[in-house]
């Protein structure tokens, strides 16, 4: 087995940006496919999971995340660390990603840090029959969809916009949701070696869709946790 890499070029070179549009999901699980601990992801994290997540992060034109992820995990702003916004600056890329909220509801609070300390606006996808909501004052509201967030037009926009590598960290429905629309190019699975057990769920749940073919590209491990990316096959 090889080794996570402790560099960030190793890093970097293990989990690369692509020279074509690229939606990436990063998730953790335990050893037998818990998604959580106690409702929460932060029970199955350990040695190296930092690192990679950070990473993906760093390398991504934009983060989408869903709204009951962003209140059940307690999501700050996207801030990166100086090294890491000028390794993006050396590239020509902005300093920060976009962050980006999929909520139907808009049941957000303006005073999170994910918006109150958002170093740039964050956008919130949503649908047209969607409330009006206060979320707007710190927010780009942006309605995809008539009744639902049709995620494959939020796709489409964020590449208009130049935000062509994304990172999707969650939660379970919205990959779900994006395995049915068949927008998944690339899963990054950290494995945990954790046995959890009770009823916590998968890393995605959602409508039934045909089986999407994936190849391993690498499986990287750091004392037990290991750490493995898959790609479509094209």
């Amino acid at each position: 087995m090889i080794p996570l890499p402790e560099d960030r070029d190793g890093l970097v070179a293990a989990y690369p940006r692509q020279d074509r549009p690229v939606l990436r999901a990063n998730f953790i699980a335990s050893a037998d496919g818990a998604v959580s601990v106690d409702g929460l992801s932060a029970g199955l994290q350990g040695p190296g999971d930092k690192e990679v997540f950070d990473t993906l992060r760093m390398v991504c034109d934009g983060l989408i995340v869903a709204a009951g992820t962003v209140r059940a995990e307690r999501y700050d702003a996207l801030r990166l660390t100086a090294s890491d916004r000028a390794w993006r600056r050396a590239r020509g890329l902005p300093e920060f990603p976009l962050m980006v909220i999929v909520s139907g509801s808009l049941d957000l609070d303006p005073a999170q840090l994910i918006f109150s300390d958002a170093p740039i606006r964050p956008i919130v996808l949503t649908h047209r029959a969607a409330p009006v909501s206060p979320i707007a004052e710190v927010a780009e509201v942006i309605a995809v969809g008539d009744e639902r967030v049709d995620l494959a037009a939020g796709v489409r926009l964020l590449h208009e916009r130049g935000a062509t590598q994304l990172l999707c960290e969650g939660g379970p429905a919205l990959l779900g949701s994006m395995i049915a629309a068949d927008l998944v190019d690339e899963l990054c699975l950290t494995v945990a070696p954790l046995l959890i057990g009770g009823r916590a769920g998968r890393i995605a749940t959602g409508p039934p869709a045909p089986p999407v073919s994936m190849s391993l590209r690498h499986a990287l491990v750091r004392d037990d946790m290991l750490f493995l990316r898959y790609a479509r096959r094209r």
